[in-house]
């Protein structure tokens, strides 16, 4: 059984006229004739009554005529389908995301896409850079969303934001009134930094520019969260070093400074696996590469 034989069965059920049929199938009428008999003979009963007049469907026949059209209408609807997801306008996206990109990242990325493409459905998990990382090369998310980190010859990685870090003080701390704060006023004070797993890049960073000048940060604690940073340093544990974004988390205990004659840059990357061939992946990837251009 082929899939032209219930196509040419179907028609000629619907005209129910050989030669009609055959006109709208682009073939001639004897050839037609020929392969409903075959069909039948493979089928074992007879679809259609014959005479000279009138041409009618059995009663088998018109039970698999009912049956047959809900095989096409589920074949087209498949093909449908398939013709979409490869598209990339069907389907599902798995996202992994660092915490820090849940604030002024993620949210705008995630809803804009939906609005574009309805379709696709995104699944979210919430990993830190190795997880993620371990993910991506098992095949266990289309995307991540995290900080920089080594190359990976798997891998394709995009600086997606740039954002420039200040200080998080404690207001009644003697540097809250100056202006904009040194890296050489810090050298004694304990330090509250996100943590060297959470964001392998900034902390790296960080500790560089204070060896710059000639010693290692105190840093008494870590934390992964922006939330937790501002609320340690509410409670007066130290001064923390986070990105501009993290102001909107507004707290009347801490102020806020630029880092005076330096420039320390927090980054956030997409990375995604070299051979994932996940059609909608290209069109969220475009989208956000497309977003970051604007900004």
């Amino acid at each position: 059984m082929e899939l032209r034989h219930l196509q040419y069965f179907v028609t000629v059920a619907e005209e129910l006229h050989f030669g009609r049929a055959a006109a709208r199938l682009n073939m001639t009428q004897p050839p037609l004739s020929q392969q409903i008999k075959q069909f039948e003979e493979e089928l074992g009963f007879p679809l259609f009554h014959r005479s000279k007049r009138v041409v009618e469907l059995t009663a088998a026949g018109k039970v698999f005529l009912h049956e047959v059209r809900g095989v096409l209408q589920q074949l087209d609807k498949a093909v449908d389908h398939a013709r979409h997801t490869a598209r990339g306008e069907l389907g599902k996206i798995i996202i992994g995301f660092v915490g820090t990109a849940t604030y002024d990242i993620l949210p705008p990325v995630v809803r804009e896409f939906r609005e574009l493409y309805p379709s696709v459905s995104i699944e979210l998990q919430q990993l830190s850079v190795p997880q993620q990382l371990e993910a991506l090369l098992n095949g266990e998310i289309d995307i991540g969303f995290l900080h920089p980190t080594s190359p990976h010859e798997e891998l394709v990685s995009r600086l997606m934001k740039q954002s420039e870090c200040i200080f998080a003080i404690p207001k009644n701390h003697r540097l809250a009134n100056k202006e904009t704060v040194a890296i050489e006023d810090i050298r004694h004070e304990p330090i509250i930094s996100l943590s060297q797993e959470s964001w392998p890049s900034l902390y790296q960073h960080f500790v560089l520019l204070c060896e710059k000048y000639g010693f290692s940060p105190n840093i008494v604690q870590e934390a992964a969260e922006y939330q937790m940073i501002i609320g340690l340093v509410t409670a007066g544990i130290g001064i923390a070093v986070i990105p501009k974004s993290a102001r909107r988390l507004f707290n009347l205990d801490v102020v806020y400074r630029a880092i005076e004659d330096e420039q320390l840059l927090a980054e956030w990357t997409i990375s995604y696996r070299r051979e994932n061939h996940n059609p909608a992946l290209f069109h969220l990837v475009h989208h956000i590469l497309h977003r970051t251009e604007l900004e």
